[in-house]
């Protein structure tokens, strides 16, 4: 279920009120560290983190949850948070590029490889024509989800294709006529239940328990790391440091591993 971004904010400072103190961490160098995540790997990995890794580490870390990839960079261009972990640097772009704000990249932490999911057909080329395929409305996720269905041979694009061009542009060949429909990356999984074909998001692959893919993206020089993010500001803080060392950890790697087996969330570079 979404929440209200205001009412997210909110138990965000009611949580930081029951801890004994109001200020932010821009104000007060021994507050704890705002972050912003998604539940699904994201969450599970910063709680590793503040539970195993951060008391050792002198940092304390709230957790502060969102189920979409829109509020979480709001929520740090306006001070409500120091750091979100949830986000690739295509997204930060485009993100930055559509909206604007002022954030920094600090480090990259995971990745978690696009994939095709069917419920009726073992490869792309058993969909038929004139089939729906489903994939993300968020430009830099979207060009990534077709230059995937390009890899699986379902279609072509054209040269100067590239994040932020149309869907309908960007598409030199189609020659099965695909209807592609485009949709907010939380309902997706539930769009495999229908459409010949979805490309999922990672975590909400995970979320859905969706299993089998079709098509899987190469992690082999993979731009689409996962990492955390923060204001410039806050760039050099030595919390946001310690967490982002923490983050690509040892410990955090072999966590991932575990966890995941190394198939749908693998730890980066």
């Amino acid at each position: 279920m979404r929440l209200r971004f205001a009412a997210l904010v909110a138990a965000a400072g009611l949580a930081l009120t029951a801890c004994g103190g109001g200020s932010s961490a821009a104000d007060d160098p021994n507050a704890p560290i705002r972050v912003g995540v998604n539940p699904t790997p994201h969450g599970e990995i910063l709680e590793y983190v503040k539970d195993n890794l951060a008391e050792q580490a002198g940092i304390d870390i709230e957790i502060v949850k969102f189920d979409d990839y829109n509020r979480p960079n709001e929520a740090v261009a306006h001070g409500e948070l120091e750091a979100n972990y949830f986000q690739h640097v295509p997204y930060l772009e485009e993100y930055r590029k559509q909206r604007g704000g002022d954030f920094e990249w600090v480090a990259p932490v995971h990745l978690e490889p696009l994939a095709v999911y069917s419920k009726q057909f073992k490869s792309l080329q058993e969909i038929p024509n004139g089939a729906t395929v489903t994939l993300s409305n968020d430009p830099a996720n979207q060009f990534r989800g077709l230059k995937l269905l390009e890899q699986g041979g379902l279609i072509k694009l054209k040269p100067e294709a590239a994040v932020g061009t149309r869907l309908a542009s960007a598409i030199a060949e189609n020659p099965k006529n695909i209807d592609f429909k485009d949709l907010s990356p939380d309902q997706l999984p539930r769009s495999v239940d229908d459409a010949a074909a979805a490309v999922v998001n990672g975590n909400y692959a995970i979320k859905a328990n969706l299993q089998n893919p079709v098509v899987v993206e190469s992690p082999e020089g993979n731009p689409y790391a996962n990492g955390l993010v923060t204001t410039p500001a806050l760039a050099k803080d030595p919390r946001i440091l310690k967490l982002a060392e923490l983050l690509r950890s040892q410990q955090v790697k072999d966590f991932i591993n575990q966890k995941w087996g190394g198939v749908a969330v693998i730890p980066a570079a």
